[in-house]
């Protein structure tokens, strides 16, 4: 029976791979060879088994070792680990020459519909000001998050406005290019994100409001299948779940 199953390591053992592990469970359809974390990370290199597929919720100090997995064993990889520089995210591009890769910031169909409504309102009021602020639970280690910057990215496709993250001091007027980012962190929430467009006499705010983690995994694993048995390259979430 274990022979019909897709086999998975999950690299990152915190909350979401601890659900992830769970889902995978519940699902029927995956069998978790292991799960690689801080203590036992360097496995990955040469060690690990080889498994069909990788699902990395870990940070991105582990990037060299998913890397070195996915390029020893051909698995196919989903990525929800944020916080990666613009150099980091082109290694995971260019990961897909050799095998089948997704990376997001979020895994949840409502931001994926949150960031198409982003672009169709940035598109029709281009000369209003823009500021996203997004809340977390105050254990998440990086600032902004993932999924802020992919909003900002659908307000500045082409990334030559200004970012501005958070305001001190006398900073002046507001330039009417800025993109204000601001990151509000306490207790245990999972995720909020809005986008908020301002113009003459009138606001227009685009909310998202996650109450569990559970719909970032019901969405990695979704993600997960469709992947697999995808010709070799580097998938985006919409690619995915939209086409």
């Amino acid at each position: 029976m274990a022979s019909n199953l897709t086999t998975v390591v999950l690299i990152g053992g915190g909350r979401m791979g601890k659900l992830i592990d769970q889902a995978l469970s519940a699902d029927g359809g995956f069998l978790v060879l292991g799960t690689y974390d801080i203590d036992n990370i360097d496995q990955l290199d040469e060690e690990a088994p080889e498994a069909d597929l990788a699902i990395d919720f870990s940070n991105k100090a582990a990037l060299p070792h998913t890397l070195a997995y996915i390029r020893r064993t051909g698995a196919a990889l989903v990525s929800g680990t944020t916080g990666y520089s613009e150099e980091e995210r082109s290694q995971l591009r260019e990961l897909g020459s050799v095998a089948t890769v997704i990376w997001s910031g979020n895994y949840s169909l409502g931001v994926a519909a949150l960031r198409h409504a982003t672009e169709l309102v940035a598109r029709a009021v281009d000369t209003w000001d823009a500021e996203i602020v997004e809340t977390h639970h105050n254990q998440k280690a990086d600032a902004p998050s993932g999924t802020a910057e992919m909003l900002r990215a659908c307000i500045d496709p082409d990334g030559d406005q200004p970012v501005v993250y958070g305001r001190q001091g006398m900073v002046g007027a507001r330039t009417q290019r800025e993109i204000g980012m601001h990151a509000l962190r306490g207790g245990t929430v999972a995720g909020t994100h809005e986008v908020h467009f301002f113009g003459p006499d009138e606001e227009l705010c685009l909310t998202h409001r996650a109450t569990s983690r559970q719909i970032f995994v019901n969405g990695t694993v979704a993600a997960a299948k469709r992947l697999l048995g995808r010709p070799n390259g580097f998938y985006t979430f919409d690619e995915l779940m939209f086409d």
